[in-house]
């Protein structure tokens, strides 16, 4: 995702200052390149080794120190940059890149860059709410700055309200949205997420073992790559990714509901949910005591979702998943060709790395065309990007059909 990406680091002075060490250690993980500016104010509440020492680069602390090959500094790291990050961004660096004003390294290599700027705004809650630095965030929005953040909670000064530093997941979310290409932008995804859950009483209940990581990954993954997305998720411990439409539901048929309350705007449809196939006949108002003599379990089907949506797919492009135990791809594409699917991701679930409640995954992609491709063990976001680089295969050769067809 940040593999060889090359981000420049605006630090400015804030006590969040401590933060920016965590961000710059997790993109140097997450195997990006990273060079630190600091303004004079940062580096009272921290030092330019600190930042040194984790990027494996030099910090640019003065505006006028040269760089590598006589190269003006704040010059060479403008161009170099695919993004320009500020994090923690005070009222002061905000005020200043909003006016034009250019009087130190920081404010400088801004303004010679042509890569995005991502702001990352911390300060104390009356100073982000004062009028005047919201005309400098809303100016800046309209040139195309974009913003992550501010948190709510409690402040350094005392106070509670607005002005903690986003979480730094946010933050390297938002890198990643503004650096990935946008080439979903103006479809509507509608994915399914986690386990449905099938009540007996109160209390008890039938489930599986989804923990949602597979189907949040597909959304997270759309909403990078410029869609606009839904996701409806079953029962989850995981985040809800950012500026989506999300719907939280638990039975099978409380899915059913919100699927076909969502889907006719939809152009594509990523079943992901490990939805039950069966409900107790009998739901019981009231914990059912172990002291009766027999307790009957009466089992039936729940609502086929996506053999329904197969039958009216219309234009839509419809993605299923099969988790299987034995004869995975036998399985997979009969599951394929009687529900209407375009594209189906298969995974034995009983492969060490595949399947339920691991970051990792292990499928193979069966096409309507009878196409098998194999995937090795990977990481479920980089899956959903094969998924979606299948997708837009199968979106674009549609679109090169009907433009054919009307010629």
């Amino acid at each position: 995702m940040l593999k060889d990406r090359k981000i420049v680091l605006g630090v400015s002075g804030g006590i969040a200052a401590y933060k920016s060490a965590e961000l710059v250690r997790n993109l140097i993980n997450m195997n990006a390149e990273v060079k630190v500016i600091m303004t004079r104010s940062a580096q009272e509440f921290i030092t330019p080794l600190t930042f040194q020492t984790l990027s494996g680069n030099k910090v640019n602390t003065g505006m006028f120190s040269l760089f590598e090959d006589a190269k003006i500094e704040h010059i060479a790291l403008a161009n170099w940059a695919d993004i320009f990050v500020i994090a923690p961004a005070t009222a002061n660096i905000i005020g200043k890149i909003s006016n034009g004003i250019a009087d130190d390294s920081l404010s400088t290599t801004i303004m010679a860059t042509k890569a995005p700027v991502l702001v990352a705004p911390a300060m104390n809650a009356n100073m982000y709410e004062n009028q005047i630095l919201q005309k400098n965030i809303k100016n800046l929005k309209s040139m195309g700055y974009r913003f992550v953040g501010p948190g709510f909670g409690d402040l350094a000064c005392g106070t509670k309200g607005p002005g903690r530093l986003a979480d730094i997941g946010d933050i390297i979310e938002e890198i990643i949205f503004v650096l990935t290409k946008k080439d979903l932008v103006g479809e509507n995804i509608l994915v399914t997420a986690g386990p449905s859950i099938e009540f007996f009483d109160p209390i008890r209940f039938i489930t599986n073992r989804s923990t949602g990581k597979m189907g949040y990954a597909v959304a997270r993954v759309a909403k990078r790559r410029g869609a606009k997305v839904t996701l409806i998720s079953g029962p989850s411990s995981l985040p809800v990714p950012s500026n989506i439409k999300f719907f939280s539901v638990k039975t099978a048929l409380e899915m059913k509901e919100a699927v076909f309350n969502n889907i006719e705007e939809s152009t594509i449809v990523i079943k992901a949910a490990a939805v039950s196939d069966y409900k107790f006949k009998d739901s019981h108002s009231e914990k059912q005591k172990r002291d009766k003599a027999e307790i009957t379990m009466g089992m039936e089907e729940t609502p086929d979702i996506l053999s329904e949506i197969g039958k009216n797919k219309g234009e839509k492009i419809l993605v299923g998943f099969a988790a299987e135990t034995q004869e995975l791809i036998s399985n997979a594409r009969d599951k394929l060709i009687k529900k209407n699917l375009d594209l189906i991701i298969a995974n034995d679930v009983c492969m060490e790395g595949a399947g339920f409640e691991c970051d990792t995954n292990i499928v193979k992609i069966l096409d309507s065309q009878g196409n098998v491709e194999e995937l090795p063990l990977m990481s479920k976001i980089e899956v959903a990007q094969k998924i979606f680089d299948r997708v837009k295969m199968i979106k674009d050769q549609k679109n090169r059909f009907n433009t054919t067809a009307t010629l």
